[in-house]
């Protein structure tokens, strides 16, 4: 009976800290992307739509994606699982359409000034993460519609969605990570400010990596 009442009292523990993990997740997106909407101040120079719509594409809609499957933290948690499948890929082409956007408007600005094109590493990878990310979209559409899958288990396909998802989410989170080094952004603020930006991407990106992995190692262990 101890053991009982000691068990149920850890498990509830276990949930009330994932539950706020999760909560603290989406606070934190939230928060930095508004941070930097208003830093950049879209609108007020073409170059201002670049941080703002890559922002909104990998801090807010990619996260906001994954975090709709979290078993404590999804705002949709009791939607079926199809509703879900749905409502994520509709957000993953939101984060594409924000993502292609700051992209082009990247190259028209530096072509406008006569600035040469991936010349640094942020450059280079956030064309990597463009690409990478609308390719995952595009690959999730079996998903969605099975007769796509044909020859197919749906079981593996989503198994690879969620790896290769999960590539996707950390390319998104290092190319954000690279941006806070550009000299825009280290011009704009302190080296305090710097550091507790620089953690909004990299604790969202720790908690997606756990959630993804327990997911699937729950699944792997039920099967067995």
């Amino acid at each position: 009976m101890a053991q009982g009442k000691e068990a149920e009292a850890e498990a509830r523990v276990y949930r009330c800290t994932r539950t706020a993990v999760a909560a603290f997740t989406h606070v934190l997106c939230v928060a930095f992307t508004l941070f930097l909407v208003f830093l950049s101040r879209p609108g007020s120079s073409l170059f201002s739509w670049h941080p703002f719509l890559m922002t909104l594409a990998f801090s807010f809609f990619m996260t906001e994606a994954i975090l709709l499957f979290s078993p404590y933290g999804s705002p949709v948690r009791k939607f079926a699982h199809k509703t879900k499948g749905r409502v994520h890929w509709v957000l993953q082409c939101m984060c594409v359409t924000c993502a292609v956007a700051g992209l082009v408007v990247i190259v028209h600005n530096k072509n406008l000034n006569g600035k040469p094109h991936l010349t640094s590493w942020h450059g280079l990878l956030g064309l990597i993460t463009v690409c990478v990310t609308g390719l995952q979209s595009l690959a999730a559409l079996p998903l969605i519609y099975h007769p796509l899958a044909k020859g197919w288990s749906l079981a593996k396909l989503k198994r690879y969605h969620a790896a290769s998802g999960l590539v996707t989410y950390l390319l998104g989170s290092a190319s954000l990570l690279l941006g806070l080094c550009s000299a825009w952004f280290t011009a704009a603020v302190s080296d305090y400010t710097w550091y507790l930006s620089a953690l909004c991407p990299a604790l969202s990106a720790l908690v997606i990596m756990d959630q993804v992995s327990r997911t699937y190692t729950a699944k792997k262990r039920l099967q067995s």
